[in-house]
């Protein structure tokens, strides 16, 4: 049983869609152990709440500096016991000590087809500004694993999404998240619970 722990900082929006796919029997062989929130206000942890998953807010508010605050952070995954972290929206920056801990153990959903509209300053709807501003008619989503980078991990996987004549970023953002996002996020913690997914030379490879 892969047991998770799902950070976030909103909505949870993406953290519905694992819940739902578990309930559905899409993702298979997987637990959800604790959502964390950075915000003590993200509507994520009443979702969590409503399902009788523990939920816990780490704020760095609460803390003197970065490093307290990544230290209780990671105290925090770890006494869950937690196989995964997964990133579902999760406005924090990872620090290397959690990198550490979690070598190809933590997974990330971006709003973009990495390497387009990724690393610093590319999270949430500035992505989808940024694509319609290029003029781009494909953008999309990809589910990564975190390193010491900005969106630099290994690829597990990315699905396209077109875009559509006067889309505006909000419309965008939306289609992303349904057409994509949704499904890659739960399938990868799938295809992750059941040993598909096989990381070697910073590539990845997956078994049908």
């Amino acid at each position: 049983m892969l047991k998770i722990a799902v950070l976030v900082s909103g909505g949870g929006t993406n953290l519905q869609a694992i819940m739902d796919k578990l309930q559905s029997g899409e993702i298979t062989n997987t637990r959800i152990e604790v959502v964390i929130s950075n915000n003590p206000n993200a509507y994520a942890l009443e979702r969590a709440k409503k399902a009788g998953i523990p939920n816990v807010c780490v704020s760095p508010k609460n803390f003197d500096n970065r490093e307290l605050f990544n230290q209780k952070l990671l105290e925090t995954i770890q006494s869950y016991g937690v196989d995964l972290v997964v990133l579902a929206g999760c406005l924090v920056v990872i620090p290397e000590i959690m990198v550490d801990a979690y070598p190809n153990k933590i997974i990330n959903i971006h709003p973009a087809l990495i390497p387009a509209f990724c690393g610093t300053g590319y999270y949430g709807l500035k992505v989808h500004e940024a694509a319609l501003e290029r003029g781009v008619k494909v953008v999309g989503a990809t589910v990564h694993f975190v390193d010491k980078g900005t969106d630099t991990g290994p690829i597990i996987l990315q699905k396209a999404v077109d875009v559509h004549e006067g889309d505006t970023p909000k419309q965008l953002q939306q289609r992303v998240m349904e057409e994509a996002e949704w499904n890659i996020l739960p399938k990868a913690i799938d295809l992750i619970a059941n040993d598909k997914v096989k990381v070697d030379n910073h590539r990845v490879s997956i078994e049908e």
